[in-house]
């Protein structure tokens, strides 16, 4: 008799703790860490094997399901501060798999879990820095002795240096970076909490000697920030570095090196820096070696010595990726112009600066000049305001030098170069593309190029405007984190990218915020910078909806347990305001901002109104929470959260619905509400309002007329009134208003208003104009969802939903995600009345297929899936309005 085994072809895919998929394991705050993996294929995966190897060569294992690969609990004892220890994965089958292999594995280090562990201070540059004025960076540097340390050549196992900084720094140890992050420590609620970096120097340490130096500037800590003319010092007045460097010997015993009583500073070649007005550097006044052994500092001074304890904010590691430089572009155009200039066009608005290489004498001056848009043949710089955006560069002389700036960020297409030495066919000018580090996630692709150039502005322009937070533009005197802007953009964010480490950050600065202020400000990280500070709906409702989200793509309850106190009390909030009632009726409200009809000079003034929005979104996200307490077995919460939503949702029917269904505003962001959020009382009047909806959108020729808050659903609240080619006629409408009109103007990110450039190419007169805001790409979710037609059918998409919806007269459409479970993609193809539709499950998942016009609904596993049947849509009934080919 002959025994059949089976053996597993199944091999890890990717290996990576709690959410930070693609992230840095070095550093982490966490004891216990939860893991997750993907594989190549589930075939007879009968469970997986976890291997933790510890420092002193100690292996402990553990066992899981095969079917057990999302967020499992840490199984081993946990990390201790500074441990590292190597985890890796293999996969069996039912018959053990014997000669199955290891994965590679990951390394993973924990940072100091402790405050306690901190034993360094601060050290801060002893100048008196007056406000108003642009103020320089600081070079402050350290040498120290291994050999008087007692450390041998060869007895380092590694060595890492722990540090944060209040303002912005960059690390360099022995002449040369530490890293390539930049704007570290980023931005957060400093008086709440500071980040603080792990980095790995074992290499650069040498024997003997050794020399480390820090590049510091103002940043969001004590430079400018807000608009209004902005704020200085809002957090502090110090601009200090904390910087504790730890040997490790092979012993095991650790050493942390005392730099205290070397350290001293210098006033940098920076000699003005701004996050807006940019930064102007003198290249003749760079001390040769200063972050190098043997560099004679006589005449640096000994720096302030500030107590750690003096300053209460938490020290944490980051929960997602650092900035970097992510992607470097050439100039498509040089070309020269008139007042001494020679200007650049980068073909893509961006996020970053620019890098130079340039030859000329000692004492020239280079000016470097940015814009999104041109203007009447010139530079538009009116939209920046006081964000002057000029970075300066004087020539140290005697050669190529190679020069961009570190503590200022633009937000740019063109560039103009002013006094540059040389011809025109000298310049040798590249921009840095400069964001979060998040990993690609989502993509879509059709047959129309107008969508598709859409779908990738909506990606350049998160891009752009995830610079440590998420923002609302990158350029201007502003780029604050509004709530509003991340709240109805979240679904798509997580589309395109793993965005789950930077939101899940931002959000405790939320809360913090949210517990000083006494409701969530409209913007996060909150300053005083003249903007109203009251609740505001749809704005201070992405404390509930964030989080839900983020549950709702990943699966993950944890976002629910660490912001349900946030949640809670936004909610609770908007009952009190209600006076208990449900109706929102008083009080200052935005409403749906940025409304087409609205004047350039009063972007508010909608035609809906506002207290239509503000009862909607009190209905919708107290129904959030009733669920959020759910899931997380609060029964008690679940039950008195429900009746909040009921109470509310009766409130608005009586308030603003009339008995045959039509709603108060008549507009078609109102009624978009009241569909999407599921607010009429009976079937008979979503229809009767689903049919003015039909007629709104028509009456307007298919142009857009809702601003940020019916803009994101505007295309869902037609499907669900049977319109799915009115959605499409309003999706691919070329005319102002329109998402694709931009595109017929050369936008390469989401503008901030629909007519942010007007036709004759002069720009929108109001003085809040931006050409890269991501709020009105949120379209690019529906695009995924229903163009494309790839869905969860459950959070988390372990059960995925693929029902594409052709229309538009497009021939093609194709979506793909990196779930958490490995790719998924749906991608469909018309020839005639030939639809097919290939799909791609992931392992371990399962999907349901709907065709379009056919009720028959297919069940399938992971692995490629085709489908073909005859299909015509709507345009092509000729008893029906023709649609426009495109």
């Amino acid at each position: 008799m002959s025994t059949i085994t089976h053996t597993s072809t199944a091999v890890v895919d990717s290996l990576w703790l709690e959410n930070r998929r693609g992230g840095s394991n070095l550093g982490i705050g966490e004891r216990r860490p939860r893991i997750s993996w993907t594989l190549s294929a589930d075939d007879h995966v009968e469970s997986v094997e976890l291997q933790l190897t510890r420092e002193d060569g100690c292996i402990e294992q553990h066992t899981t399901p095969g079917g057990s690969n999302r967020l499992v609990p840490w199984p081993f004892a946990p990390l201790a501060s500074r441990e590292t220890v190597i985890l890796r994965l293999r996969p069996t089958a039912s018959s053990g798999a014997a000669d199955a292999e290891w994965n590679s594995g990951i390394e993973i280090e924990a940072g100091l879990l402790d405050r306690s562990e901190w034993t360094v201070p601060f050290v801060a540059p002893s100048v008196t820095a007056p406000q108003g004025e642009l103020r320089p960076g600081y070079l402050v540097r350290a040498e120290w002795d291994n050999s008087s340390l007692g450390i041998a050549p060869g007895d380092v196992a590694k060595a890492r240096i722990y540090s944060t900084a209040h303002g912005v720094y960059e690390l360099e140890l022995n002449g040369a970076p530490v890293s390539e992050d930049l704007l570290s420590p980023g931005w957060t609620s400093y008086s709440h909490r500071l980040r603080y970096q792990t980095y790995d120097v074992t290499e650069a340490i040498r024997s003997g000697r050794n020399a480390i130096g820090v590049w510091v500037a103002d940043g969001w800590y004590r430079g400018r920030i807000g608009f209004e003319g902005g704020l200085w010092d809002v957090y502090g007045d110090d601009v200090s570095v904390l910087v504790q460097l730890e040997v490790t010997l092979h012993s095991g015993s650790v050493i942390s090196v005392p730099l205290a009583d070397s350290w001293r500073w210098v006033t940098a070649p920076i000699t003005e820096a701004g996050l807006y007005e940019g930064e102007n550097y003198d290249a003749r006044l760079l001390p040769t070696g200063w972050s190098e052994v043997g560099f004679d500092d006589a005449g640096w001074e000994s720096p302030q010595v500030l107590d750690l304890a003096a300053f209460p904010a938490e020290l944490e590691p980051p929960t997602g990726p650092a900035v970097r430089v992510t992607e470097t572009l050439r100039p498509l155009s040089i070309e020269a112009i008139d007042g001494n200039r020679i200007r650049l066009d980068f073909g893509q608005n961006i996020a970053g600066k620019l890098r130079i290489r340039v030859a000329g004498p000692a004492g020239q001056v280079v000016s470097l000049h940015h814009a999104e848009v041109l203007e009447d043949g010139a530079l538009g710089v009116r939209p920046l305001r006081s964000a002057v955006s000029i970075d300066r560069y004087t020539l140290a002389g005697g050669g190529l030098e190679q020069w961009t700036p570190r503590f200022t960020l633009h937000g740019f297409r063109y560039a103009e170069l002013e006094n540059w030495p040389g011809g025109i066919d000298t310049v040798d000018v590249e921009a840095l593309v400069v964001h979060t580090d998040l990993e690609r996630t989502g993509w879509f692709d059709s047959s129309h190029p107008g969508l598709n150039r859409l779908h990738e502005n909506v990606v350049w322009s998160m891009r752009d405007n995830f610079v440590d937070l998420p923002t609302d533009c990158p350029q201007r005197d502003e780029r604050l984190g509004w709530t509003g802007d991340i709240q109805v953009f979240t679904p798509t964010a997580l589309r395109l990218f793993g965005a789950h480490g930077t939101l899940g950050g931002w959000l405790r600065d939320v809360a913090y915020e949210q517990a000083d202020q006494g409701h969530v400000p409209n913007f996060v990280p909150w300053i005083e910078c003249g903007f109203p500070n009251h609740p505001t709906a749809a704005w201070g409702d992405a404390a509930v909806i964030v989080p839900w989200e983020m549950y709702r793509h990943d699966g993950d309850t944890r976002v629910l347990t660490d912001q349900y106190v946030s949640m809670r009390a936004w909610v609770d909030l908007v009952d009190d305001l209600t006076r208990h009632t449900g109706l929102w009726d008083e009080g200052f409200q935005l409403g749906d901002w940025l409304d087409p009809a609205a004047p350039p000079e009063s972007p508010g003034d909608s035609q809906t109104d506002k207290y239509l929005v503000a009862t909607a979104y009190h209905v919708r996200t107290a129904r959030i929470l009733a669920e959020t307490a759910t899931i997380l077995g609060k029964s008690a919460d679940a039950a008195h959260y429900r009746a909040v939503a009921e109470r509310a949702t009766r409130a608005f029917q009586a308030e603003f619905i009339a008995p045959n269904g039509r709603v108060v505003s008549d507009t078609v962001t109102a009624i978009a509400v009241a569909l999407v959020f599921d607010l009429f009382a009976t079937p008979e009047q979503s229809a009767r309002s689903g049919d003015r909806l039909l007629q709104l959108v028509a009456a307007g020729d298919f142009h857009i007329s809702t601003g940020f808050v019916g803009t994101p659903i505007i295309c869902d609240a037609l499907v669900k009134a049977g319109g799915l080619d009115a959605a499409y006629h309003l999706l691919l409408q070329e005319e102002l208003p329109s998402w694709l009109y931009p595109v017929t103007m050369g936008a390469t990110t989401i503008w901030e208003r629909w007519d942010s450039m007007l036709p004759d190419g002069s720009v929108n007169p109001g003085d809040m104009t931006s050409f890269n805001h991501y709020a009105l790409g949120a379209v690019a979710d529906f695009m995924h969802r229903v163009v494309a037609g790839l869905d969860s059918a459950e959070p988390g998409f372990r059960s995925l939903r693929i029902a594409p919806r052709p229309g538009g007269g497009l021939t093609r459409a194709s979506a793909s995600h990196l779930t958490p479970w490995g790719m998924a993609s749906s991608r469909w193809h018309r020839d005639g009345a030939r639809f097919s539709l290939d799909v791609q499950v992931p392992a371990g998942c399962t999907a349901t297929v709907v065709l379009p016009g056919v009720d028959t609904v297919h069940s399938v596993g992971a692995g490629a899936h085709s489908f073909a049947i005859d299909f015509r849509e709507a345009a092509d009934d000729p008893k029906k309005p023709a649609f426009r080919r495109w």
